[in-house]
């Protein structure tokens, strides 16, 4: 199997523009395209309309369900976004580099807010659902606009995203990544096979064969480069599939834990707790009050 080599990913905005905007839809969302663990110089905005996935941004990870809005800085590395657009869903993705306006203009009294926006957006913002409904179609706009309507448009959504106070740092305790190239393809082979094989026991013996290293070698490593241990992200990743299966589902609780890889129920119950800050089925009771 050829492994693709994430590292850093370059952005290509269309000829003649410093902004990338890209809409998807349901329809023609490329389901063939894997995501992957990269990272960019560009400043990333996403909102998702109508879909449901798993977050993975830095040392953050969370199940979204219905819709999202997400501001993403520079070089924060992350995963995918979208398991699947819900029917008449649609994704809007904006990148563009902290000095696309030029290398002071954002050092300016008049853009202060922005500019300390950008400073947050390094741990990755959440916008909470007032303001996802209030900008979500003037960043959908920015799909049908160009050249100058297209930059007057975003600063117009970057000033009222730096005055919001309902918001949630998501990669709130930092992320330690050295962005060179072998590290960022031996994460990435790494995340890739606990987000295949989660539901099933990885033995340190397995994965430290993939990325060829010895076991106490890669343990090390490993907690250099995410401040985890392997066992703890597979935990994770097993809690937030359960989110997933909790919030999808009918399934019972017990076998909600089986699925995702839990031997133990009362170890499930005790990790779940301590992730989300509640009883599974207490997070599944308080689901029908989530405002979508």
């Amino acid at each position: 199997m050829i492994q693709r080599k994430p590292t850093l990913e370059k952005i290509n905005p269309k000829f003649g523009s410093s902004i990338f905007v890209k809409k998807s839809t349901s329809q023609d969302m490329d389901t063939k395209t894997s995501p992957f663990w990269h990272f960019h110089p560009e400043i990333e905005l996403v909102y998702v309309d109508k879909g449901k996935g798993k977050r993975h941004i830095g040392n953050h990870l969370s199940y979204f369900n219905n819709s999202q809005l997400i501001l993403i800085g520079s070089n924060l590395p992350h995963y995918g976004f979208t398991d699947r657009l819900t029917q008449h869903g649609s994704e809007v993705l904006v990148q563009f580099k902290p000095d696309f306006l030029g290398a002071y203009f954002f050092d300016t009294p008049e853009m202060a807010n922005i500019n300390a926006l950008f400073e947050r957006s390094k741990n990755a913002i959440l916008f909470k659902p007032e303001t996802k409904r209030r900008l979500g179609k003037k960043i959908q706009k920015l799909s049908e606009v160009e050249g100058f309507d297209r930059v007057i448009l975003l600063l117009k959504i970057l000033q009222k995203l730096a005055e919001v106070k309902d918001y949630e740092i998501l990669n709130a305790d930092g992320f330690v990544f050295e962005t060179e190239l072998q590290d960022s393809a031996k994460i990435d082979i790494v995340y890739k096979h606990i987000n295949e094989n989660f539901q099933k026991h990885i033995s340190l013996d397995e994965i430290a064969d993939k990325v060829s290293m010895t076991v106490p070698a890669f343990c090390r490593y490993f907690k250099k480069s995410t401040s985890k241990t392997f066992t703890k992200l597979v935990n994770e990743y097993r809690i937030v599939h359960a989110t997933k299966l909790l919030s999808e589902s009918q399934k019972s609780i017990a076998d909600v834990a089986f699925e995702c890889g839990f031997n133990n129920f009362s170890h499930f119950n005790k990790l779940f707790k301590e992730f989300t800050g509640k009883s599974a089925s207490k997070y599944r009771g308080e689901l029908t009050q989530i405002v979508k």
